[in-house]
């Protein structure tokens, strides 16, 4: 997190292979994942380092599956200091599940994570930000599991997640088994419609002058920034994945 005058912005990352974005999911590529090269650890160390140079702490989402496999670098995320969160286990979309299935994922990614740091976690991010109109029954879901907060709810309108109307703030939502609150991540209102200016791959689609503008304009506004990006993001010899053109 970083704090300028009057506001505290938070930073986070989303802690995945590069073959395991949902942009290139498929059953056959997710029966291949233990045969890809891994390079996760040192595109986190990359950031571990930028980050320690500023003088920032983050948010790592980390996905259990990536935990499990590397635990040592759970544990360099946290002996430096940020905040440890799941990014649930096998990076699949809750619009693919059942409530049974998600509680299992996110159980054991909780329980992955806290075993490799000897503390609790408290904060948990959907794979492509996968909370919808749709799958809200997630959020009660979440409150059961323990968790304290979400960062699921992305207020835009999008082909595979968002939640057009939804509260774009951080705020606190209730549930049949309790509250937990929501921290979405950034947008801004232009006109009729709120776009999003949190980062990730729309980090990578404006041009970084138009994104500081925006992101300028939503802090002189009064609201924090919620920022996401990936390691794979930090890694300019990654490898190209086959899917669509658009992908």
């Amino acid at each position: 997190m970083s704090s300028i005058p009057g506001k505290v912005h938070a930073l986070s990352f989303d802690v995945e292979e590069h073959f395991q974005v949902s942009a290139f999911w498929s059953d056959e590529r997710r029966s291949k994942w233990e045969s890809y090269e891994s390079r996760v650890e040192r595109n986190v160390d990359k950031i571990l380092t930028l980050l320690s140079l500023h003088g920032i702490h983050a948010t790592f989402f980390v996905l259990g599956w990536v935990a499990l496999r590397h635990p040592s670098l759970v544990k360099a995320i946290a002996s430096r200091g940020h905040e440890i969160a799941s990014h649930g286990f096998g990076h699949e979309m809750i619009t693919s599940q059942q409530p049974a299935q998600f509680r299992e994922d996110v159980r054991r990614s909780k329980e992955t994570i806290e075993n490799i740091t000897g503390t609790a976690i408290h904060g948990y991010r959907a794979p492509s930000f996968t909370i919808t109109p749709q799958t809200r029954w997630a959020l009660e879901v979440l409150v059961e599991e323990g968790f304290l907060y979400d960062s699921s709810i992305f207020p835009v309108q999008h082909d595979r997640y968002g939640m057009p109307g939804a509260n774009p703030y951080c705020h606190r939502i209730e549930t049949e088994s309790g509250s937990l609150w929501e921290v979405p991540p950034s947008t801004l209102k232009m006109g009729p419609v709120r776009v999003p200016i949190a980062g990730g791959g729309y980090f990578r689609f404006y041009p970084y002058p138009v994104l500081r503008r925006l992101l300028c304009r939503a802090a002189a506004d009064g609201h924090p920034l919620i920022m996401y990006f990936h390691p794979w993001e930090f890694d300019p010899e990654q490898p190209r994945m086959r899917g669509s053109m658009l992908s």
